[in-house]
């Protein structure tokens, strides 16, 4: 490993290692007010473009650092419950601004958030606790046609989609213009290792990854992936998740096949032979994450067992939102979100069974896997139950709420607190990771995805 961190990548690490001490994450105010700064202090630096405009509002803008001739686009908050993003791009263009020979070959385009309306619904958590119980409470993500990531034009066999949002459409013009030679679109899990997506394989680039999380003493994440059709590239290391490569999976299983949804940003990019990262990094980890010894659980049953569960989950929140969804507003966020969510998480239970059925029975399954089947559960059930509560406590504080409501929303309360407290015994083994540390791995797999898209130019 340490020869891995000779030369440049030892250089990137030392500049990655200096990211102070950050207690928060930053809001959307708190990022503009910060990136406006800089501009305001470095005039002959810095260009400041506005890009487009969120659907409540909110101007979306672009500032641009370095002398070129590469250009370089990073841009946060394309999920907007995934703010370790927003100090990575302030500290970004806070270096550019501070070195001249990290902006003197390459133009660093840098969005500070892609995403305004949604990161707002999730400030509720950013100044912690940073506990998983405050962080469920506070959470929201968007409906996936809502999300900036995923809601870019896709065609492919029966799937369409054309429903761009409006900051969808100013980073495809942006990604038109500027024909990034790298992309880094910035993004983090919940609970686990760190683990990377690449659309392109570079060589060196995986062991350097690897160097990047054992700098700052953080584990890989050794075990289930997020999706079963991530391809491995090298541990914790996978190829660029694709609406085609999903679509084609879930038709071979004999599932729905997706719909409702696009194809993502890195996908876009790639007509500019862009080379994209997302670099995934958690708020807490636990022991078993990289674990990879054997249990006495044959992995398919462990598989099997997650799936039941999470469908166990998914009806008992269902259930309540078919009784309270008549009183919900339509014009809300979260209640747009728990509406596709839900159909959309209904179809892992099948597929996950489907999936154990395939597998060698003699197969074990690891401590990092036993550990992280079910704790997906977890997060979904803490995530989205807590989006519904949300919704449903909204409607009752406007002081409208139809008598019918409150039965349903005190189930939901005793529910959800069932949830909350089986979290919270986990809290003793879990370890939150200081946010300079998260910052700095990202901050230091961009700058290494530079150097390697460069040196296979040389």
């Amino acid at each position: 490993m340490a020869a891995v961190a000779d030369g440049p990548l030892q250089a990137i690490l030392e500049r990655a290692h200096r990211v102070p001490d950050l207690t928060h994450f930053p809001g959307i105010d708190e990022i503009t007010a910060r990136l406006d700064a800089l501009t305001d202090a470095h005039p002959d630096l810095v260009t400041r473009r506005r890009i487009g405009t969120s659907r409540l509002g909110d101007p979306i803008t672009m500032y641009s650092i370095g002398d070129g001739p590469d250009q370089a686009l990073v841009y946060a908050g394309v999920h907007p419950n995934e703010p370790i993003g927003f100090w990575t791009a302030i500290h970004l263009a806070e270096d550019l601004c501070a070195d001249p020979e990290l902006r003197a070959t390459c133009r660093w385009n840098i969005i500070g958030c892609i995403d305004p309306d949604g990161t707002r619904l999730n400030e509720g958590w950013f100044d912690g606790p940073f506990t998983r119980v405050h962080y469920g409470a506070h959470f929201h993500r968007p409906a996936p046609a809502e999300q900036v990531e995923w809601s870019f034009p896709f065609q492919y066999k029966n799937a369409y989609f054309d429903q761009v949002l409006p900051e969808t459409l100013a980073l495809m013009r942006v990604i038109d213009e500027l024909k990034p030679i790298i992309a880094v679109s910035l993004h983090n899990t919940e609970l686990g290792g760190v683990y990377y997506y690449v659309t392109q394989e570079l060589e060196g680039y995986v062991d350097e990854l690897h160097a990047v999380a054992a700098s700052f003493g953080l584990p890989l994440d050794l075990g289930e992936p997020e999706t079963p059709v991530a391809r491995p590239l090298g541990p914790a290391v996978y190829e660029m998740i694709s609406a085609k490569a999903t679509y084609d999976y879930a038709e071979r299983l004999g599932l729905p096949t997706p719909s409702g949804s696009g194809g993502s940003s890195a996908a876009y990019a790639e007509r500019h032979g862009t080379v994209t990262l997302v670099a995934e990094l958690p708020y807490w980890t636990h022991p078993a994450v990289d674990d990879q010894s054997s249990t006495d659980a044959p992995y398919g049953q462990v598989l099997a067992d997650a799936a039941d569960e999470l469908e166990r989950n998914l009806r008992e929140m269902d259930e309540i939102f078919q009784q309270v969804r008549p009183y919900l507003s339509d014009d809300s966020q979260l209640v747009r979100g728990i509406t596709a969510f839900l159909p959309y998480l209904f179809r892992r239970p099948e597929r996950d069974r489907r999936r154990a059925a395939e597998i060698d029975p003699s197969r074990r399954a690891t401590v990092a896997e036993a550990f992280g089947l079910p704790d997906t559960n977890r997060m979904f059930r803490l995530r989205y139950g807590g989006m519904l509560v949300r919704a449903v406590e909204g409607e009752i504080a406007r002081g409208s709420a139809a008598a019918a409501l409150h039965g349903p929303a005190k189930r939901l309360r005793e529910l959800y607190r069932g949830w909350q407290d089986e979290a919270a015994s986990l809290d003793t083994q879990l370890r939150t990771i200081p946010i300079k540390d998260l910052v700095g791995v990202q901050y230091a797999a961009a700058l290494a995805l530079l150097d390697a898209v460069r040196r296979r130019a040389d």
